[in-house]
This record gives C-alpha cells, structure tokens and sequence, in this order.
C-alpha cells in the first residue's frame, strides 16, 4: 500500500488566511492527504477542532511566536486582530523569525509538498534546499490576484521595473487584463493599497516583494476560486504567471445545524430570528481585520435605522468606545428594538447566515465572506475598506450580485446611502434581478459535491502525479 501523501500548511498568521488554510487542509484530509498545519500556540487554540474521523490524518504544528525586543508586541498577540494596525510590520518581524525551527522541521520531516501564504518568502529557499516542491495558495479571489499579483508589478528594487508606477495606475484596468472589465480601485482606495504593497516597513521587505519571490519560486499556485464564477481571470492568472494556476474550488463550509444554540443569549437570538419573515432580514458585519471608526460605525447605524428594514448586526466593541453604549448612536438601541439586534463580539455567522429569515448581507466584501453569503443566495450590501475587498466589490456589481453603498471622492458615505443601497438591495423593485441573481449563484457556491468531488478531486491529482 502506497504511503500517503504529506504536506505542510503555512498561512499568515490573520484570521482570514488561517481559516481558509485550516478548511483546505480539512478537504485534502478527506481525500486521504496527510496534513501538518503550522502556526503558533495560541492562534491553533482559537481555530475550529479537527474532526474526529480525520484527526490521524490532519496535525497541529505547534511554533512559539518568537518575542522581539522592548515589548512592542502584546504578550497574547500572535495574530493581525490581536495587533493595532501600525504594528502590523512588527508582528512580520516576529514571523520571519519562525524560519528558523520550520527549517529544521522541513529537514526532519521532508513532505511531499509545502504549501504557503503570501508572507512566508523565506520558504522558497528553505524548499529550493531541502528540494520540497512549493505551492503558493491564494485566499483571494482570482479577480483581486490577477490586479494585484503580476510578479514583475510586484519586484521593487535596485535595477526592476516597477509596472505599476503610482498610485494612479491603480484606478484603471491594468494593461494584461485583455477583456472588458470595470475591475480596479478608486482614488481614495489606491493610495492606502499601492503604499501597502511597496512601501517600506520594519521587516525590511515590502509585501510586493515577499509576493514576488512567492510567486518566482513555487511550482504551482492554487486559488480559492472555481471557474464557474472567475474562469475568465483564472485563464489570465496562468497566462500571466507562466506556471500551473488550479482553482480548489471554494472551500465551503457544511450547511452547520443550530442545536448548540437554544439557550442563553444566542438562544434569543435565533428565536427572535425564527418569528421574522423569510428572506427579511439583513445581516450586518464588517469582521475583524479593519477598525470602523466612529463616524463609521455611526452613520452604518444610522443607514439601518432609516432602512425601516430588520436586521442583525455583529459589531465588535471599537477601540475608541468606553463601554458598549458608546459604541453606537445615542438611543439607537431604544428607537430600533423592535425591529434589530446589536451582538457585540463574536458571533456565529454561519448559523446565522443560513437561518431562512436572513435575506441580504451589509458587509465588507471580504472573499471570505463573500462566499459564505452567497453559499445561501443572499442578496449583497458592499461596503469594501481594505486590500482586495474593493476589487471584489467592483467584480460583483459588474456580475449583477451586488450593490455598492455610494461614496464620496473621499471615501466617506452617509446614512442616507447605507439605507438607499439596503432598499434596494433587499426589496425595491428595482433590485429584483439582483436578488434573483444572488439566489440562483447558491447553486454554485453552495455546491458541497463541486467543489469537494470535483475540485479538490483534480488537486489532489495535481499533487499525487507532480510530487
């Protein structure tokens, strides 16, 4: 009997690169792969438990996150969320570190294959010595990589030529994307991603650069796409790379039944949920990666108020909020407590999501996240902050499956949008094909036998035939 294959897991440490390795990692567990996934201590005690009928074939890697000096990172802050943003940089120190036990690791270990996140570029010579094959896996959508991710745009350095000149060249569509696509970013989103893929930071590497070293020196890319709904950037993507580009489909998760919610708050919850009408209510969460400040949270407050419109919202408390009254508009809770819910902290979005009262998603137009909603057929509220959301936003009012909460040249939006875009999206008549669209992509994006039996079927043989 041949031995199973084993590969090694290595994602960034933030939630939203974490949780799309760990479901990965679950899905080639379940076609017999084995699997070491490595991060640090605490980071694995926060992610979902293995299930029993795959723990012999799916680890945990346990690396302590090495300290730096002076304190400047938390004592418990081993991940983006537990980090304010400007310290981002250093926690990348800390991970770079990390190289050094991993490489023994891979040296005692020697798997079939390594399969990494964007950070990691120190891996590339670690496998390339140990003479391990490389997979760069993407948890972005082929449409924000294929913007983003041209090796060349992305070299800074003495003697390259940097494709991507100014923040300006990011407003349009770049000049390998051969088809008509409304794909790019706007003004006041251009300069915060163009400083965040080529300035300088305490690492002493540009994130542009880690990806390009990425990018350079794996063997294949594997994205969390399928080519039902992004095949025309998923061709592009490998044209434009010169290597193996195979989508593993969306990694969706299993429709989670409600059992463990029945008491308590959450039990409250689901029963409010239960007396609404089908497809009437919004669910309203930004995650955890991008701080709303006060304005923020205020106005999106106030755009659901003047809704008239049902709806759950899963804040976490700000920053710069005292208690969790301060967190919201003055009497918000009292004047919508007929109508809305206001969950502070963590919530179980994908229960919620697949409650049938819930009918359209307020949200960031995370990959992630997008996924999740569509899974159901929710009707999508975008209103993108960060990195790739505002390319997913773009992609998917372009596709007809959303619609994008107006901005000013600025950035800024007001109640009077938040509360326009959710009528529209959940019951003008206006938007009717964009509810109708956003039902029938469940097909697709909830598709369990898709993209378990199809895709990961086809990657698993990429592995098996290429090791």
């Amino acid at each position: 009997m041949a031995e199973k294959l084993h590969i090694v897991m290595l994602p960034w440490i933030a939630f939203g690169h974490m949780i799309p390795f760990f479901q990965l990692s679950i899905d080639l567990a379940k076609a017999g792969i084995k699997v070491s996934f490595v991060s640090t201590p605490r980071n694995i005690k926060r992610l979902p438990k293995i299930p029993p009928s795959l723990a012999d074939l799916v680890k945990f890697v346990e690396f302590p996150l090495p300290s730096l000096d002076n304190d400047i990172l938390p004592e418990d802050g081993e991940a983006t969320v537990d980090i304010p943003a400007e310290k981002i940089e250093y926690l990348k120190i800390a991970y770079d570190l990390l190289q050094h036990p991993l490489k023994q690791f891979i040296a005692d270990q020697l798997p079939d294959w390594i399969i990494i996140d964007m950070i990691p570029y120190w891996m590339v010579e670690i496998a390339r010595d140990k003479k391990v094959p490389l997979i760069h896996f993407s948890v972005f959508s082929a449409v924000a990589y294929v913007f983003l991710g041209h090796p060349e745009c992305l070299l800074v350095g003495d003697g390259q030529k940097r494709l991507r000149p100014s923040w300006t060249s990011m407003t349009s569509k770049p000049e390998w994307v051969d088809f008509p696509s409304s794909v790019a970013y706007r003004n006041h989103e251009a300069v915060g991603v163009f400083e965040w893929i080529y300035k300088g930071n305490a690492s002493g590497i540009t994130d542009g650069e880690r990806v390009s070293k990425i990018l350079h020196g794996c063997q294949a890319l594997a994205v969390r796409s399928c080519a039902e709904f992004e095949g025309d950037y998923l061709n592009l993507f490998e044209r434009v790379i010169g290597k193996p580009v195979i989508p593993v489909g969306l990694l969706p998760q299993e429709k989670p039944e409600r059992k463990e919610f029945t008491d308590g708050r959450w039990g409250e919850i689901f029963k409010w949920l239960d007396d609404q009408k089908p497809k009437s209510v919004v669910f309203v969460g930004f995650g955890s990666e991008y701080k709303l400040t006060r304005d923020q949270v205020y106005e999106i407050a106030h755009g659901l108020e003047l809704s008239g419109l049902p709806f759950l919202w899963a804040l976490r408390k700000p920053g710069w909020a005292n208690d969790d009254l301060d967190a919201l508009p003055s009497g918000f809770g009292e004047r919508t407590s007929d109508r809305g819910i206001v969950c502070m902290g963590w919530a179980p979005q994908m229960e919620i999501l697949g409650h049938p009262s819930i009918g359209g998603s307020l949200f960031h137009s995370g990959w992630g996240s997008i996924i999740e909603s569509l899974q159901f057929g929710h009707t999508l509220i975008l209103l993108p902050f960060i990195i790739d959301q505002p390319l997913n936003a773009r992609y998917l009012v372009e596709k007809g499956l959303g619609v994008e909460v107006q901005r000013g040249e600025d950035g800024s939006f007001t109640r009077d949008g938040v509360a326009k875009a959710l009528n529209l999206a959940m019951i003008s008549a206006e938007g009717k094909g964009l509810r109708e669209k956003a039902s029938e992509a469940a097909a697709i994006f909830g598709n369990q036998k898709l993209h378990q039996d199809y895709y990961i079927g086809k990657f698993v043989d990429f592995l098996k035939k290429k090791k």
